[in-house]
């Protein structure tokens, strides 16, 4: 969702502060602004779009917050970005979250006298740390963190303190270290990434104050007491947050799948022997993700069905609580989720740990909440992954849990030599002849008001991922179904050349081609994806036989498509409007 970034140190804030949140507009927004602490004094500039320098760069201070809003209480609108400031301006804070009770607490501060001139719930939040200043400034953040429900994240200045304050109640933020006593705070990682790889993660229920020429001190919101806090040093190559000579994310992370397949594979054997240990003991177990991640879980569930003949449930995270009576603690809780920050999974996994479920997690980022709150997790180590559509790790993913799969057949050694020979195919794959086809198909069908696509076995949850891929980045209607379904209602939407997409390569082949040629009879334009070239396929793209694998090369062509279809429909590739890549509330 949003995006926060702050700086205290010896330098300039305002470069640093564009910079971080230049490195943020990939999680989406609609708006923005800036705060610089200077001799006493607040600067703000706030402005709707995107982001430019005009106006801005000449605010003083080397104290600083900046942050990209992405709408939810209040339009799009100057006065509804952040920062937000209290009555007497002395305040300014910005917010990622939402207030739950914000209407009770507008309701108190009006009838205290404040004046409140936004229509966000997040304004709310500097009044009240305004009302309870004559705490102390650090104990006026703590307070109004124990009153405002729901998950937050927020980063305070004050005209009367030489730093800044942060604190979260499920909301990412982390601490980036610098060098001479400099400090970052920001939502993602990326936002500070090239100025420092060391990092201290603010846990949460946790605050930290950051005052100029001091250690950050970390407190616990609920009790007050300090904690202690040590730094880690990550490994991720800043290089990897950048574009370098491709013209988005999006297509540079598509190709990055001939490596990043590989670095999934780098797990730890006993490791994955230990889970697929606990997975055969097991009585229940459940794969939860959301969007994307979700349409891995749910391709996960036929892996383990045809690879170890094991049935483990798929249920999408925000519906998981509902499932909350059949947990014990014989439960396993399989959490898929590239940025651990995934405001319904971690309110799933919460549900189950409070039944005692064990908890493994596969994800990209160490030290997100759901590592935190994991038993156990793996780390797909795809690098980050900044366009919203999802690419690189969806196949690290599967990866990893096709190597679970194996593992639990006690096929560990033949499940990795699969994964090689898939990793070895898709670099033969990813070559510009192969994104020149694929560029003509979107060439002919970009027009088109609708699309469906059709895949039994694991290519159905694939059906369904490149539908979202292709409505995410291009805004076209499309559509995925199990290929079985097609009589059951959705022939009923076939016209004279309706693009439909024909996932193949999977033990269902001929039913599936059967279905090809029902749409075909109806007038459909048929484009089949897979290693044959069947005589019902108008266009045909070939996939390398990898067997089992099938829907990690399937899934490959079709990230191309929807990328191509974008382009030639003028559509914002790496940040689809209305979406943000992180989904931090529910």
């Amino acid at each position: 969702m949003c995006g926060i970034i702050g700086y205290v140190g010896e330098k300039e804030a305002i470069p640093i502060l564009f910079d971080g949140l230049r490195r943020l507009e990939y999680r989406g927004y609609d708006s923005y602004g800036f705060a610089t602490l200077d001799k006493g004094k607040i600067w703000i500039r706030k402005s709707k779009g995107k982001i430019s320098e005009a106006g801005f760069e000449k605010l003083p201070g080397n104290i600083g917050i900046a942050h990209t809003r992405w709408a939810t209480h209040g339009k799009v609108s100057k006065t509804n970005a952040h920062p937000h400031v209290d009555c007497e301006k002395g305040i300014a804070i910005i917010h990622n979250g939402i207030v739950e009770n914000y209407e009770d607490i507008k309701k108190f501060l009006l009838k205290k006298g404040h004046i409140l001139k936004s229509q966000t719930d997040s304004e709310v939040i500097s009044h009240l740390i305004e009302d309870n200043l004559d705490l102390g400034l650090k104990e006026a953040v703590r307070r109004t963190m124990r009153i405002i429900k729901g998950r937050s994240a927020i980063v305070v200045i004050c005209k009367d303190f030489e730093g800044l304050i942060a604190a979260r109640t499920g909301s990412p933020l982390i601490i980036g270290v610098g060098e001479k006593n400099e400090y970052f705070v920001a939502s993602d990682i990326p936002a500070f990434l090239n100025r420092t790889k060391k990092v201290m993660y603010l846990d949460d229920g946790e605050m930290v104050v950051i005052e100029k020429h001091k250690q950050p001190i970390f407190f616990n919101i609920e009790t007050g007491k300090i904690v202690e806090k040590r730094i880690i040093e990550i490994d991720w190559d800043a290089k990897q947050a950048e574009k370098g000579d491709y013209a988005h994310f999006m297509i540079k992370e598509i190709m990055e799948q001939k490596d990043t397949i590989i670095r999934a594979l780098n797990q730890d054997d006993e490791s994955i022997k230990k889970i697929a240990k606990m997975i055969k003991k097991a009585y229940g177990i459940f794969l939860i993700g959301c969007g994307t991640a979700g349409n891995v879980c749910h391709t996960a569930e036929y892996i383990f069905s045809s690879v170890a003949n094991k049935h483990v449930n798929y249920v999408v995270a925000s519906e998981f609580p509902n499932y909350k009576n059949f947990l014990t603690k014989k439960t396993l809780l399989i959490a898929v989720s590239q940025s651990g920050e995934t405001a319904d999974v971690l309110e799933a996994v919460r549900v189950a740990k409070s039944k005692g479920v064990k908890v493994v997690s596969i994800l990209n980022v160490r030290g997100s909440s759901l590592d935190r709150l994991s038993d156990f997790t793996f780390l797909i180590n795809a690098g980050p992954e900044k366009a919203v559509a999802s690419t690189k790790a969806t196949t690290a993913q599967l990866v990893v849990l096709f190597l679970l799969a194996y593992a639990c057949a006690d096929k560990l050694n033949e499940g990795k030599r699969l994964m090689l020979e898939v990793a070895s195919k898709i670099n033969d794959m990813l070559n510009p002849r192969y994104e020149e086809r694929i560029k003509k198909l979107a060439e002919e069908i970009c027009k088109k008001d609708d699309i469906y696509v059709i895949g039994r076995s694991s290519n159905y949850p694939m059906a369904l991922e490149t539908a979202l891929k292709i409505m995410e980045v291009s805004y076209m209607h499309a559509h995925g179904f199990a290929g079985g379904e097609l009589k059951h209602g959705p022939l009923a939407l076939i016209e004279k050349n309706t693009p439909c997409i024909v996932l193949t390569g999977s033990e269902a082949d001929n039913e599936t081609v059967s279905n090809a040629s029902e749409i075909k009879a109806r007038g459909g334009f048929i484009i089949g994806v897979g290693p044959k070239n069947y005589d019902v396929f108008d266009f045909w793209i070939k996939t390398p036989n990898v067997g089992s694998a099938s829907p990690i090369v399937n899934i490959i062509p079709m990230q191309l498509l929807a990328y191509h279809l974008a382009l030639l429909r003028g559509c914002e590739v790496d940040t689809p409007r209305n979406l943000a890549k992180s989904v931090t509330v529910k």
